[in-house]
């Protein structure tokens, strides 16, 4: 069996999206339900999620471990909410690697509430 001479055409390589995180809940932010926020937290403006509002995300980053007002990342995953109308994105710098493992540990003080699965990008 030969390649085909246009085999480069078909293999794909995915492009990480970027994204611009307005943070409107910082490192130190309590909730409603008294959980403290360890990271940073927000949305991505004009992006609709599963419940009619816009996108929710998480900001792990060695770059992030202050309150912040603005981050702009990488989209590295989608944490699946099973028993909610919504999932939520994981955002990092530029080269960062993060685990399934790491991933959980950062987002279990709001995560813990929920039966959610990760799936790194």
């Amino acid at each position: 069996m030969t390649q085909s001479p246009n085999k480069e055409r078909h293999q794909m390589t995915m492009k990480k999206l970027k994204l611009r995180v307005t943070i409107d809940r910082p490192i130190g932010f309590k909730d409603d339900y008294g959980n403290t926020y360890p990271i940073n937290y927000g949305f991505v403006p004009g992006v609709i999620a599963g419940d009619g509002e816009e996108q929710d995300v998480y900001i792990i980053s060695k770059n992030a471990t202050t309150p912040l007002d603005i981050f702009e990342g990488i989209l590295v995953a989608v944490i699946h909410r099973k028993n909610d109308t919504e999932d939520k994105w994981v955002v990092t710098s530029k080269n960062e690697l993060l685990s399934k493992q790491e991933i959980s540990e950062k987002t279990y003080f709001l995560e813990q509430y929920f039966d959610s699965v990760i799936e790194l990008l």
